[in-house]
């Protein structure tokens, strides 16, 4: 994780647009993926952390199969981190912590979105906002059917881009009581 935190700090410090977006695949029980992108919002010793609907696509497909994976990929340093692991629900009160520091638009597109289904018109899903806004004018409460989720990974690959392809790839394995690291070849 120090090794995450120096490289996402690198390309903070670069000027990297949006290095916090990253690729989070989902699968469901009989192995069909999807993927999307996501905000990455918080990576420790504990894993990375990632908020959305409760009720959302992705969300179901972790309900059955709490197995993800996700890269974080940051162009201009011709860097990537691939990592895999399980998903584990994040509390209600780190839940509640995050959802404070969203903008208020956001906290209200929360509410009145059914995510991943169908909607009759974006002027329905609009009048929805207003509907919550009016509901909730000054401080939306955290919604039932929102949090976050935290990738406890069992490998994470560093990717860095070298000549002719002859790119430098190192692989952290969870193990025991730590982490054992080996080479891959390109």
């Amino acid at each position: 994780m120090r090794q995450f935190q120096a490289w996402f700090d690198e390309a903070r410090a670069a000027g990297v647009s949006f290095p916090d977006t990253m690729t989070l695949a989902t699968a469901t029980p009989d192995g069909r993926p999807s993927a999307r992108m996501v905000l990455l919002k918080s990576a420790d010793e504990r894993g990375f952390a990632f908020f959305t609907n409760r009720e959302s696509r992705k969300a179901g497909e972790l309900a059955l199969n709490p197995r993800a994976a996700l890269v974080v990929y940051w162009q201009p340093l011709g860097r990537q981190v691939r990592v895999e692991g399980t998903i584990e629900p994040i509390g209600d009160e780190e839940s509640s912590d995050y959802w404070r520091t969203r903008p208020q638009g956001s906290r209200l597109s929360a509410w009145a979105s059914p995510q991943s289904r169908p909607v009759e018109s974006r002027a329905w899903l609009e009048a929805r906002v207003a509907e919550v806004a009016g509901r909730y004018p000054d401080e939306p409460p955290l919604p039932p059917h929102w949090g976050g989720y935290r990738l406890r990974p069992d490998s994470v690959e560093f990717w860095l881009h070298r000549d002719d392809r002859l790119h430098d790839r190192v692989l952290y394995r969870r193990g025991g009581d730590g982490w054992t690291t080996e080479r891959l070849a390109p």
